[in-house]
């Protein structure tokens, strides 16, 4: 009896056989397994993309551009309702399909066979691929519709033709987000910028214009910055045309403070109060940790050294000292951490998170920029709170596209797309990894842990590679290892905060405690900074983001397949293994009995002389300490035993810091020459912080270590009235090193060759090698270039400058002589070899970007 009913039932059966046994069906494996539904996903990106693109357009080409998508759109999804057949599934069933008695012949595969679709899309496909075309032509409309709306607002005609004029205004405007400080020249105060809204111009002559558009406030008065997000106030100030990209319609410099009006919320002073109570807390630490640690907590980077912040980007941890998508999604991922622990359901591990979120904003002040990342926070609040994997794609698309419609500036904004990225990577590839680690042993914990950075930074890669033009190798180790430290710094950070309004010496306690934390951080990022071959060039700018993001998507789909994942496995370790080495071994940087080194500082001077084993005598320091020191670290100088300044312009002491940086130094030298007073200020409150004497020395003055033999030639007066007294009393150095000699002449022009040739003599200046004055500017006088006669010319010049450096003329003048002229600019860091028959010049081939 129970064979024919098994022929009766012959299709449920063979459907029942096809199923593995070893994974049984079930609903939740099903809606895993289901393909996302990507119409809402290609809405955002089309939307998104034609706001970025309109951003660029006039406010006509951006509704002609909308209207288009918009009548494709239409066209695109009436040519698929007339398409769409009536019944055919019914006409299109095979023979096979019908029930027939069981029989052996019942058993076999052959069914399969006449259900073979033929070649091209099937209607099913054909009508998803059409459903997706329509959602993009649809989201690019609307992006570009939205956008051009407000382009048209910022470029009305009235505000427009004052600031083509150039005018000087009165304006009434609305402070949109933290004042940021832009460091300028040493000694001088910095420039503050400031986002706002204009509500009012009043110009000169003409009547009051009543508006509301974006606008940029270059500010030289300490005044700017305490300014709150939501402060009112009036300035007067000149107008300027903004840079273009964004929805700014123009750029106010002004030098006088602002007339306030009125007060901010009460939760943006609370916010501030808060915030100021965590650095005065913060205060007492060392400098490192004490910058950190309100920069984890609420994003306050104003006490953040510049070399952390650099060791931070390289390691990819940026993330947890800025305000942004991806900080917001590593902190709701530590607080699902630690819920999922105590086995908390999806909808009270949401409330918790909201809670947390909700808190973070008031502390970290609700501006634009933290309000945005609090959105994307968000949206994965309601994927985890639906707990369904395929409610997370259209939420976050959903997110995005009403984001980019309220405010069509976000499609341009790198920290928006962090965000993005990072909350999509969390959403849709840690719960993914997760599991699959689970399935292979791992704990829930050590899952967890790995799962999220790791899809954090892929998510966020192409993004961090266009913009820095590297690839970090130690990016997802990294962030593995600060994940234990980064919920009690935050949680001592947020303690001291609150409590320093009431209780400052329990929150300068908390912040002690939070110290301890937050030096791990630190030690991470410090010495994952220095792993040899952690980052790897890649190409930059847009084109280098879409090639990795091609990249990524391609092997996170080829590694779908078991063959695949093994053989990229296989490849990545064998290329590790047998590239790291030889990047340990024979880095090639600095190459063997090096002579001299000119670092890519950009346009400014940094030279390094050999002093032994991880010392150097190091003259002049660049434009910026983190080149400087990155120079210096790869060279693998830990201590300065003679730092030499040339004179006090900014192109050359504006990196002092950089020098002093990690690094004892045992002495400063300098010209007798004051000028300029901000320079020479910066310089002195360095020696005197790291208690290093400081000496103005003249001609005839002498250092002798390891070999190395430095003698100041020069100037030999005081020159006044030249076209640059700074630069034409530079101290003119000359270096003696296994019988090769190396001028130094700063940025000595004319007048100050002159005077030495004639002091001199030919044969008092000539050297083997020569570092070009004054970066190969055209001030440089013909006889003292023949009298020194290098055989090698090393320039060091920033690329594209706007001084015209380096001058055709004088590289042609030295190469005609028999020199060989490299520049910082085209080879990156620089170095004269010493070689058995003579010397040689090697490049490192990474110039500054």
């Amino acid at each position: 009896m129970s064979r024919p009913h098994q022929g009766t039932s012959g299709a449920t059966t063979a459907s029942s056989r096809s199923t593995p046994p070893s994974r049984p069906a079930g609903k939740r494996l099903a809606s895993d397994d289901r393909a996302p539904d990507l119409r809402l996903a290609s809405f955002a990106v089309a939307l998104w993309l034609a706001a970025l693109a309109s951003l660029y357009l006039s406010a006509r080409w951006g509704l002609f551009l909308g209207g288009a998508t918009l009548i494709a759109a239409a066209g695109t999804a009436f040519v698929h309702r007339r398409r769409r057949p009536p019944s055919r599934r019914p006409s299109r069933m095979p023979r096979a399909s019908q029930p027939r008695p069981a029989g052996p012949v019942r058993a076999r595969p052959g069914p399969s066979r006449p259900l073979k679709q033929p070649r091209g899309l099937s209607d099913r496909e054909g009508g998803a691929v059409r459903w997706l075309v329509a959602a993009a032509l649809l989201g690019a409309g609307c992006g570009a519709v939205a956008t051009a709306a407000r382009v048209a607002i910022r470029d009305a005609g009235p505000l427009a033709q004052l600031v083509d004029a150039g005018a000087t205004v009165r304006v009434d405007l609305v402070v949109r987000d933290d004042p940021r400080a832009l460091r300028g020249s040493p000694g001088l105060p910095p420039t503050y910028l400031v986002a706002v809204d204009l509500t009012s111009v009043y110009p000169e002559d003409g009547p009051r214009l009543r508006l509301s558009v974006r606008a940029l406030v270059l500010g030289s008065d300490p005044a700017w910055r305490p300014l709150l997000p939501g402060q009112r106030a009036s300035v007067s100030g000149r107008l300027m045309a903004p840079r273009g990209g964004d929805l700014r319609a123009a750029v106010l410099s002004v030098k006088d403070p602002p007339l306030l009006h009125g007060r901010s919320s009460w939760t943006q002073r609370a916010a501030g109060t808060l915030r100021a109570g965590l650095q005065r807390a913060c205060a007492p630490l060392p400098d490192d940790v004490g910058g950190l640690l309100p920069g984890l907590v609420v994003g306050d980077t104003s006490r953040l050294d510049d070399a952390l912040e650099e060791d931070f980007r390289t390691t990819g941890m940026t993330h947890l000292n800025a305000v942004s998508g991806a900080n917001v999604a590593i902190v709701l991922g530590v607080v699902l951490f630690a819920v999922r622990w105590t086995r908390a359901g999806p909808v009270v591990t949401a409330l918790v998170c909201a809670v947390a979120l909700v808190g973070f904003v008031i502390l970290a002040r609700p501006s634009p920029s933290v309000v945005r990342a609090a959105a994307m926070g968000a949206i994965g609040l309601i994927g985890l709170a639906a707990g369904r994997p395929r409610a997370a794609l259209p939420a976050l698309a959903a997110g995005v596209a009403v984001l980019v419609v309220i405010d069509p500036e976000l499609a341009g904004d790198i920290g928006f797309a962090l965000s993005v990225l990072a909350t999509g990577g969390l959403l849709l590839l840690a719960p993914k990894w997760r599991d699959a680690l689970r399935r292979r042993g791992w704990p829930h914990l050590a899952a967890e842990a790995l799962a999220v950075p790791a899809a954090a930074q892929v998510a966020c890669g192409p993004v961090v590679a266009g913009i820095s033009g590297t690839v970090s190798l130690v990016a997802v180790p990294a962030n593995l290892l600060v994940v234990p430290a980064i919920a009690p710094a935050t949680l001592l950070g947020v303690s001291a905060a609150v409590l320093s309004p009431v209780w400052p010496v329990g929150a300068e306690f908390a912040a002690w405690l939070g110290q301890w934390p937050a030096r791990w951080l630190v030690l991470v990022a410090t010495y994952g900074a220095r792993v040899p071959a952690g980052a790897l060039p890649w190409p930059g700018g847009v084109l280098g983001a879409l090639l990795l993001a091609v990249v990524t998507v391609a092997l996170l789909i080829a590694v779908r397949r078991p063959l695949i994942r093994r053989l990229v496995a296989v490849v990545s370790l064998g290329a590790m293994l047998g590239a790291l080495p030889v990047r340990l071994i024979a880095s090639g940087w600095p190459p063997p009995r090096w002579l001299i080194v000119t670092c890519a500082v950009g346009q400014g001077d940094a030279i390094v002389l050999p002093a032994g084993a991880g010392r150097a005598v190091v003259v002049d320091a660049g434009p910026e300490p983190t080149s400087v020191d990155h120079c210096l670290r790869r060279l693998g100088v830990r201590q300065v035993v003679l730092f030499v300044v040339s004179h006090f312009h900014v192109d050359h002491v504006g990196g002092v810091a950089g020098v002093f940086r990690n690094r004892s130094v045992l002495g400063v030298i300098t010209p007798d020459w004051p000028e300029p007073p901000g320079g020479r200020a910066v310089v002195a409150a360095q020696a005197a912080g790291a208690r290093v004497p400081m000496l103005a020395v003249g001609p005839g003055w002498s250092y002798t270590v390891g070999g190395l033999e430095v003698t100041v030639l020069g100037p030999y007066e005081p020159l006044h009235g030249t076209n640059s007294d700074p630069n034409n009393n530079s101290l003119v150095l000359r270096a003696r090193l296994d019988g090769r000699t190396v001028l130094l002449p700063g940025d000595a022009e004319t007048e100050e060759q002159q005077a030495l040739l004639n002091h001199l003599g030919p044969a008092g200046v000539r050297a083997d090698v020569l570092k070009v004055a004054h970066h190969g500017s055209a001030y440089q006088s013909p006889e003292f270039l023949d009298a020194v006669d290098p055989a090698v010319g090393l320039v060091s010049v920033g690329a594209g400058n706007v001084y015209g450096h380096p001058n055709p003329s004088l590289l042609a003048r030295l190469s005609r002589g028999g020199a060989r002229i490299l520049r910082t600019d085209q080879g990156g860091d620089l170095a004269a070899v010493r070689t058995g028959s003579g010397l040689a010049v090697v490049a490192r081939g990474d110039p500054p970007r």
